[in-house]
């Protein structure tokens, strides 16, 4: 069976817009900074609220600062009082009351095509979010979200269980999230050996993405770009199955092409606008 999630069309405009909400990365890989080059690499039209600033960098993160939640909330109705948004990407929240205005500003706005990335450790392994960021996230945004997209140390610990290390355990996990509230859960399993397995967890529909892995030692920002890919093709019009099967080919020949950034001398992002700096 196919999940035919969020596949009404777009009908609002030429070119779809986007919102990301999320929190900066000044490196430029990873974060708000990753999903406008997404969204534009994908033609859409990217825009962003800011929930945290960041000191980081290739090689990891310093410092996390926290957007006041008011100041949060303002952005996004600022954006939505004026502009028809397409899809929402909601990656780092770093705090509980952010993770709650952001849930009341969308419900406000009644925001649909909701992708949320629950952003809570980095690919260097540094923390993202503060304590009590997991029962906010699910009984706030959980609800509202059209699809879930958590790697397998975020859904292990959006579950309080031990890291899934098979398909099988992804499933359940799914499924666990889905009891959570969730409509829809993409189960990133990147950190699988061997060749990466996505798996959607929806209903009763179970249905797994295969993919390849790239050579290259650059992930920082992937899981970002994975999701706001997702949201943009959902802005475009497909279908849940089809957004996320075209956001793996998307995100496969970033990663095909990061090498070529040479940026830092740690784990450096995807190469987001290959495509366009080939034209």
């Amino acid at each position: 069976m196919t999940a035919q999630i969020m596949a009404t069309p777009i009908t609002t405009a030429l070119i779809p817009k986007l919102l990301s909400i999320a929190g900066s990365d000044p490196s430029g890989g990873a974060g708000v900074q990753g999903d406008l080059k997404t969204f534009s690499a994908l033609g859409c039209y990217g825009m962003a609220a800011i929930t945290a600033l960041t000191a980081q960098n290739t090689r990891g993160v310093s410092l996390v600062h926290a957007v006041p939640a008011a100041v949060v909330a303002a952005q996004i109705d600022a954006v939505f009082a004026d502009i028809d948004v397409d899809a929402v990407k909601i990656g780092m929240l770093a705090e509980p009351a952010i993770a709650a205005c952001v849930a009341d500003s969308l419900a406000r706005a009644g925001a649909t095509r909701i992708v949320l990335d629950p952003v809570l450790v980095a690919t260097s392994g540094d923390s993202l979010s503060s304590a009590g960021l997991i029962h906010s996230v699910i009984a706030r945004l959980f609800p509202l979200a059209a699809l879930v997209t958590p790697n397998l140390p975020e859904a292990a610990a959006l579950l309080g269980a031990r890291e899934a290390v098979a398909a099988r355990e992804m499933v359940e996990q799914g499924r666990a999230l889905l009891a959570c509230g969730a409509r829809a859960v993409l189960m990133k399993g990147g950190h699988l050996s061997g060749e990466p397995l996505d798996i959607l967890v929806a209903g009763e529909t179970v249905q797994e993405f295969h993919g390849r892995r790239a050579p290259t030692k650059n992930l920082h920002g992937t899981g970002c770009a994975l999701s706001s890919a997702i949201a943009a093709h959902l802005a475009l019009g497909a279908p849940l199955d089809a957004a996320i099967r075209a956001a793996k080919d998307y995100l496969e020949d970033a990663l095909s092409a990061a090498d070529a950034l040479a940026l830092g001398s740690g784990r450096g992002p995807p190469h987001l606008l290959h495509a366009l700096w080939k034209r």
